[in-house]
């Protein structure tokens, strides 16, 4: 099976490529803005008739979009994550590869949810933010598109290679820093959101799963549980070995802060908060994931504290 990726060099798409290439029955090609891809070319810019006469030279079986962008402006986050998907779209209906397309979307598609509930692909989106708005109405391009086509929405994506701009790629930061200058407590923010995080490799197992299946639709891809931003900072603390006290900044009935402080004493080296969930989501989500399991025959694997182990493992390296 010929497999082309778009956006193999993210934080996504390097462990999908990964999980892509051991298969022996696959023959990956990666496509990419990056000087170690297969092919140079820019979905943001690029022309539907560009990208329609590769896709008839390669002839792939199947075609996954990882690549996005996930901070910016509304019009980049539109450019990136919009228009790009609808270059996909129309090169595919153009081409007479008939490929099927792998779309990665996101769980902030969803927006805001009820405390306690989990979030099924039947839930009527309202994302919260300019990013969960470009996502979804990506989404909403593949689905009309015509084409054979699944759109994985992925929620909380944890492991090696998070983000340091993430939220517990900052949470694994401030902890460095407290213990690079041994500093005996960590005053954090922005600890009271839940959310449903899910390892990334177990992502690419999904992503591999459904480039073999026929399932057409929205499926969630999460780990099925929410879990408080404070008590990943505990594991996370047992996990390094930080046997200082942990402080959350944030006050009773007033806003969560949306980034993770400095390990400083004073308060005031904490950004403040212009906005108390950034990424549009509330305070609460979590994935109803049994779509996952009854279509794809997928579950999640890894743990979050395996998750945690690895994004210490690679903040430690840094100390």
């Amino acid at each position: 099976m010929r497999v082309l990726l778009i956006g193999a060099n993210g934080y996504l798409g390097r462990f999908v490529a990964d999980r892509l290439l051991a298969d022996p029955a696959v023959q990956l090609t990666a496509l990419g803005r990056g000087d170690d891809a297969d092919v140079r070319f820019d979905l943001a810019t690029g022309s539907p008739g560009a990208l329609t006469r590769f896709l008839d030279a390669v002839h792939p079986g199947v075609v996954i979009n990882c690549a996005g962008a996930t901070r910016g402006g509304a019009r980049d986050l539109t450019r990136h994550n919009t228009v790009a998907v609808a270059t996909v779209c129309e090169a595919l209906r153009r081409s007479g590869c008939g490929a099927r397309l792998v779309q990665i979307g996101c769980g902030a598609e969803y927006g805001p949810s009820q405390p306690g509930s989990s979030t099924a692909e039947d839930a009527v989106p309202r994302p919260g933010g300019p990013y969960g708005v470009s996502k979804l109405a990506a989404t909403e391009l593949v689905l009309g598109s015509g084409l054979d086509a699944v759109v994985l929405r992925v929620f909380s994506p944890a492991g090696p290679g998070t983000p340091a701009g993430s939220p517990l790629g900052r949470l694994a930061e401030a902890m460095r820093r407290a213990m690079q200058s041994g500093d005996g407590e960590l005053k954090l923010g922005g600890l009271g959101a839940q959310r449903d995080f899910i390892d990334v490799r177990d992502v690419a197992r999904a992503v591999h799963a459904a480039s073999l299946s026929a399932a057409q639709g929205v499926i969630n891809i999460g780990s099925g549980r929410a879990v408080r931003l404070r008590d990943a900072a505990s594991v996370l603390a047992r996990v390094a070995g930080f046997g200082g006290a942990l402080h959350e900044l944030d006050s009773p009935g007033g806003p969560v802060r949306p980034t993770l402080g400095h390990p400083r004493s004073d308060p005031d080296h904490v950004a403040p908060a212009a906005h108390p969930y950034p990424d549009g989501c509330g305070s609460w989500q979590q994935a109803d994931v049994r779509t996952a399991r009854d279509r794809l025959g997928w579950r999640p694997r890894i743990n979050l504290e395996e998750s945690l182990a690895d994004i210490w493992m690679e903040a430690a390296c840094r100390i």
